[in-house]
Parts: C-alpha cells; structure tokens; sequence
C-alpha cells in the first residue's frame, strides 16, 4: 500500500471582520515526491481554509488503496476525526454537543465523504508556526511521540517543515488577492 503524507494549513486574515482574506496550503509527498496546492478567498473563516486545505488535498489523490497520514495544526479538524465528533453529529442531526449546528456542514459533509473512501487515513495534531530547535521544538517533540507516533527527532523536524511550508503557501495566496484588490 502506497505511503501518503498530506500536510495542511488555513489561515485567514481579519477573520472576524466582515470583510477578510484567506489562504489554504496543502503538500502530498510521496516517498521523495512532493506536489504543492494552494488557493485563496475573499471574505471566509480560517476554519473554511483549514477543511478546505484538506479536502483539497485528499481530491488531488487518484487512487484509494492508501496508506495516508495528515498533518495540520487545526485542532478543529484533528479532533472532529480523532474524537469521532462527526459520528454523534450524524446522529444528532448536525447539532453540536451544544445543541447548535454544526457549522461548515457542506464542507464537512464533503470532508467526511472523502475519509471514508480511503482504506487507511489518520490525523496528525502538528503544533503551528514551530521553529525546528530550542526548548519548544524539544517539548512538541515529546508531546507528539507521546502522544501520536513514534518518530526519529529528524523525522518530526521535516514534520514541522512541511507544515510551515503549507502556511506558507496559504500566506502566499492571500498575498496574491491583497495585491490584486490594490490595482
């Protein structure tokens, strides 16, 4: 089975403003190939980029026998999956625990679509914006193979570097529509 890594990042700029920028990044990387993927919108949410980075990532993919890990730093995201949140909205008729709906139901719903055609997929909890030394390195280091998988220390550093490229890319493409609005 073919070994994917899928590594994810959203950002919005002036989220909670009426109007604002955002910008999603996602890198595959298959064995020593690696394929960017990157867009951006007016007036969104960084959850809206976070799921859109995902879904856009595991659409990319043309085949289903997989072997696929994600990383993203979107607790929103890692937990909906992790914890099962999505199996109790199901029931509960896309009502939260607080008995609100769930927002971003289409993307979810999409999301969840995609996950379930994948034979093995997992989500990876990366702690965003992370320099790759220094005591905070060292202390997301521990808490990742404690908590996440066991990896060699250079392992998790390009972890952390693909990651911050997927910001990158989500800030680039928001840099993109900054500029085009200012012609």
């Amino acid at each position: 089975m073919k070994k994917i890594r899928i590594y994810t990042d959203g950002a919005c700029s002036g989220n909670q403003e009426k109007e604002n920028i955002g910008g999603w990044g996602t890198i595959l990387e298959y064995n020593e190939n690696q394929k960017e993927l990157s867009g951006g919108e007016i007036n969104t949410t960084n959850n809206i980029m976070e799921l859109t980075a995902v879904i856009e990532g595991l659409k990319s993919l043309k085949s289903f026998d997989l072997d696929i890990k994600i990383f993203s730093d979107s607790a929103y995201i890692v937990n909906c999956f992790n914890e099962k949140w999505y199996s109790k909205w199901l029931i509960n008729g896309w009502m939260t625990s607080k008995k609100t709906p769930v927002e971003n139901k289409d993307l979810w719903m999409q999301l969840i679509d995609l996950v379930n055609k994948f034979e093995k997929l997992k989500f990876y909890k990366i702690k965003g914006h992370l320099k790759t030394s220094g005591a905070e390195f060292n202390k997301w280091y521990k808490k990742y193979t404690d908590v996440s998988e066991k990896v060699s220390e250079d392992e998790f550093k390009h972890i952390v570097k693909m990651n911050n490229r997927a910001d990158q890319l989500a800030n680039i493409e928001m840099d993109k529509i900054r500029k085009h609005r200012t012609l």
